[in-house]
């Protein structure tokens, strides 16, 4: 064959393939770029930077990225999402940075350098404690819901629904949070995700033993099949039991959970009444190593304390 024709012919095949190549990543990186701009406008923000329906778009942009690749990051982005609260990852760390800046500030200055570093440390207990207590008051809310949530599925399933039909029928009918949760349920099962999956990370956003026993009833009853209206039937009563007793319990134990806040309050207001009543005292006893030494213990006692007294209020029902 001549070498002329055949080194033309590759040149051709290499050109048409460079096209072909060519129009495949541009392709791609169009697919890619409206894939963003979709997810984009998904959480709320629109094409001329602020959010749907007039809203600005999220701050922190940047931040957000980079904590989001973490970690801990991760693990903090689960647990605001437990939460219900509209905030991201990178908010949240920059609002407690800055309160964190700002207690050391105050402790410095109201108090003694010694302590500015002990309030900081406060400002990121109170920021995690304020996400544990949403978080806790969010399940809370829910579990009170799992009695209707058991009695529309049992229903539901009771009229011939399969199973996803009857989640979703449940996010549309209930309020939040267990709509909310539901949803996020039915829109992983919309997009190919299993029930076990699904309701398996619904249990991990909001830990309880009554959602433990809810979503390992579904799940063998998907897994099995059969009859499940029994079995949710029975279980909406003793859901209505357990929210009953865990309401007395609670009622009970308020005493002891406002004394576990009351002790290291007290403490700290002795702290200052003393600083009050004798200006410069604590700059005087966090002027020397026995006494940053005593303060140290003093607060490590305190957090024992708090420790303690809320484990002793805290019974599993």
């Amino acid at each position: 064959m001549n070498p002329t024709v055949l080194t033309l012919a590759v040149a051709l095949i290499c050109c048409v393939l460079a096209v072909v190549g060519i129009q495949l990543y541009a392709s791609g990186a169009a697919q890619r770029s409206a894939l963003i701009a979709r997810l984009s406008r998904a959480d709320g923000e629109g094409d001329d930077g602020t959010g749907a329906g007039g809203r600005r778009r999220r701050p922190f942009r940047g931040v957000d990225r980079r904590v989001r690749r973490t970690t801990l990051g991760r693990r903090l982005e689960l647990r605001i999402s437990a939460t219900g609260l509209e905030i991201t990852p990178g908010e949240f760390v920059v609002y407690m940075a800055v309160t964190v800046a700002a207690l050391w500030i105050a402790g410095q200055a109201l108090l003694s350098p010694f302590f500015g570093p002990i309030c900081g440390f406060l400002g990121v207990w109170v920021a995690m404690g304020f996400l544990n207590w949403q978080r806790q008051k969010r399940i809370e809310k829910f579990i009170n819901q799992l009695p209707e949530l058991s009695r529309i599925l049992a229903n539901a399933t009771q009229a011939g629904l399969a199973l996803r039909m009857a989640l979703s029928l449940a996010a549309d009918e209930m309020e939040a949070p267990a709509g909310d949760e539901l949803a996020k349920v039915s829109q992983q099962l919309a997009v190919g995700t299993s029930v076990d999956d699904a309701l398996g990370e619904l249990a991990e956003r909001l830990p309880s033993r009554e959602l433990v026993v809810l979503v390992t009833t579904l799940v063998l009853a998907n897994r099995a099949g059969g009859t499940v209206v029994s079995s949710l039937r029975n279980l909406t009563e003793t859901l209505e039991e357990r929210k009953e007793t865990r309401r007395e319990v609670r009622t009970q134990l308020s005493q002891v959970s406002m004394t576990a806040y009351a002790v290291p309050v007290i403490g700290v207001g002795s702290l200052l009444l003393i600083d009050n009543m004798q200006p410069g005292a604590l700059d005087r006893m966090t002027g020397s190593g026995l006494g940053q030494l005593a303060v140290v213990l003093a607060f490590g006692l305190y957090a024992v304390g708090f420790v303690i007294i809320r484990r002793l209020a805290k019974i599993d029902v």
